[in-house]
């Protein structure tokens, strides 16, 4: 499984996985009686059917929003055949067809068995799961019958507008070992409404199973049937999220009067932004399996760090995560209509709550949002907003494609104007911008080879990235390290500020020259020569000397206190000398004082020659001290 901002994707494959899909997921995730049906069980259990969506129902005589019964989801995700294939069949031998030829015309693409035969294991389809933030999901939960009204028709008009975005810009399908390619702008996807959690908690959520067959017209102008390039499905994921997350996210700030605030769920992760006035204890209530993952994490990372000798760093903490909610994954349990699920939530919301903090929750967020909106401009600044998105890419991945940076340029829109509308197009213009004006492409077409696509090209930038620092732990954990999101942020704001500060020039002093000189350069939009210092260096208080480690950290402190907003250091404290601390610098402390007491062991058991009183020991043997500059600070790698 893998993850984009509020978008999960996990496979669907031939064997034993179609059918969780047919018996839980299109059951409300529930398990489902033996030798019910599909539509009695959903009926009974006052759960909404599944529904066709995307362009590619037409090819397949299917209309979008009709029901999706469990013979076509058994025929279509379990075999790779047409939907109506019964129907088409019946015909076909009604027509005097033999029954291998008639059952051949059902099928999309190439037999599932053929591929079986050849020992792979058929992909029959992609569940691109979409939800809401935490906080959303709570208004949701809790509020009124017109806000529960406005967030769901939002959320659906956010899942048409990611798959409409998939398909006119990244579905393709491929053949002949990739040498054969095409845009297939014509997905078809079976969608599942479900409500809450494996515990009955709310959790409003759709899975969308697109299918992993996409129709393209072939030499000879027929129409045929093949098989989607998943991998590009898979690498337009956090795109694909941050889509759904800012459409969705706006649409209901907009149509409700509400704004958001970034909070920080794992320390040093980007923050998510959640709606202002929805208090962190209802948050919390609602997610009921985050301590669960939370406690089971906290062994596995011991368990890695025990098996490594180091912590883990970004990538294999979300392998961590997954393997944690994994673990902590309840039973299947048994579907409720949703009215019982709302009354449940409020009772269960008043009796911990209290009757104030829950029917005034959509009133506190109406005020927390009118604040908000009273003091954020709404406008981009398009300028900044491209220096930011390539700053942070650059800084967090190194190398980057057009896809990385159009998923930044998304995040921005959301984290600068909380959650107020923007000109359609704006996300894509940030990127191209950021593209031309800040990053250079490092991908080189090799001859003979097929020129890869626009969106297959990588880039890099010339930001220089910030020194780590260390960040004091608390209730007894150790200090962790600076994450390179943090250190983006501090990139990406230093040199705004820079910008900032060259559109209205102070009384520039000679010591200030050379930062008004580099800040007008990052303002320029030309391509500058590399051979010549970068404009958009990232530079600490202080640098102009050689500085110790304590004293490098100390700067960096100085300057994220100063580039960072309130809100990404709230909650945290830095200490200078937190890097003498670290598990690496204490575990080379030690190795100092092994060595220092081999070598007195050793100098102590040899005997001692008779010296006269004056004579002064070699350097080498005099006693060793561990000094602060011993090991590796905040500073950059060795």
């Amino acid at each position: 499984m893998s993850c984009g901002g509020m978008l999960s994707v996990a496979k669907v494959q031939r064997r034993n996985a179609w059918r969780y899909y047919v018996r839980g997921v299109a059951f409300g995730d529930g398990r489902r009686p033996v030798g019910q049906s599909l539509k009695e069980a959903q009926e009974m259990a006052g759960l909404p059917p599944g529904r066709w969506l995307g362009r590619g129902l037409a090819a397949l005589g299917l209309t979008e929003g009709t029901e999706v019964s469990e013979r076509q989801m058994e025929l279509l995700f379990g075999q790779g055949r047409h939907p109506d294939a019964d129907r088409i069949e019946r015909d076909l031998l009604d027509d005097g067809a033999d029954p291998a030829t008639a059952r051949l015309a059902t099928v999309l693409g190439q037999p599932i068995e053929e591929i079986e035969a050849r020992g792979q294991t058929p992909l029959l389809a992609l569940d691109f799961t979409f939800r809401p933030q935490a906080s959303l999901i709570v208004l949701w939960a809790l509020g009124d019958k017109k806000t529960r009204r406005i967030i769901e028709r939002a959320h659906e008009r956010a899942i048409a507008k990611a798959l409409r975005w998939l398909e006119d810009e990244v579905a393709e399908t491929r053949w002949s070992s990739g040498r054969g390619r095409a845009k297939t702008p014509a997905l078809v996807v079976a969608a599942f409404r479900h409500f809450d959690n494996r515990d009955g908690f709310p959790l409003l959520h759709d899975h969308c199973l697109v299918a992993n067959r996409v129709q393209r017209v072939d030499d000879t102008g027929e129409p045929v049937w093949g098989a989607l390039d998943t991998v590009r499905l898979y690498q337009h994921v956090v795109a694909t999220g941050t889509l759904y997350t800012l459409a969705m996210t706006t649409e209901v700030c907009e149509e409700l009067g509400l704004a958001t605030v970034p909070r920080e769920v794992t320390p040093g992760l980007r923050p998510v932004m959640e709606v202002a006035g929805v208090d962190s204890e209802l948050i919390d209530w609602s997610s009921t399996r985050r301590q669960r993952i939370e406690d089971v994490l906290e062994g596995l990372t011991y368990k890695y760090a025990q098996e490594h000798g180091r912590l883990p760093g970004e990538r294999a903490r979300h392998g961590l995560g997954w393997q944690a909610a994994q673990d902590t994954r309840p039973e299947k349990k048994t579907p409720r209509p949703l009215k019982q699920l709302l009354a449940w939530w409020r009772a269960s919301a008043l009796l911990k709550f209290g009757k104030q903090m829950v029917d005034g929750l959509v009133q506190r967020c109406r005020a927390a949002g009118a604040a908000i909106r009273a003091r954020v401009d709404p406008h981009v600044d398009a300028v900044i907003a491209a220096v930011d998105v390539a700053a942070v890419v650059s800084t967090v991945r190194g190398k980057f494609a057009r896809r990385h940076v159009l998923a930044e340029a998304r995040r921005h829109l959301l984290e600068t104007l909380r959650g107020q509308e923007f000109t359609c197009g704006l996300d894509d213009y940030i990127a191209d911008r950021a593209l031309s004006a800040h990053s250079r492409q490092s991908t080189v077409p090799k001859p003979g080879r097929r020129i890869p696509d626009a969106d297959q090209l990588f880039y890099t930038a010339d930001f220089d990235e910030p020194d780590r620092w260390w960040i004091a732990g608390t209730d007894g954990k150790p200090p962790r390290e600076s994450s390179r999101y943090e250190r983006a942020r501090v990139a990406s704001l230093a040199v705004q500020n820079a910008i900032r500060a060259a559109r209205t020039p102070p009384a520039a002093t000679q010591d200030d020259a050379p930062a008004a000189t580099a800040s007008a350069a990052a303002h320029t939009e030309d391509h500058h020569d590399q051979a010549s210092d970068p404009p958009h260096a990232v530079d600490h208080p202080g640098r102009d000397a050689v500085l110790t480690s304590t004293q490098r950290a100390a700067a960096v402190q100085a300057h994220q206190q100063a580039a960072m907003p309130e809100e990404y250091l709230e909650g945290r404290t830095t200490d200078p000398a937190t890097w003498l601390r670290t598990p690496e610098n204490l575990e080379r402390l030690a190795a100092f004082t092994r060595t220092a007491n081999a070598r007195r062991r050793a100098f102590e058991g040899r005997p001692k020659p008779e010296q006269p009183a004056d004579v002064v020991k070699p350097a080498d043997q005099q006693p060793h001290t561990n000094r602060p500059d011993h090991g590796r600070g905040a500073g950059r790698d060795r």
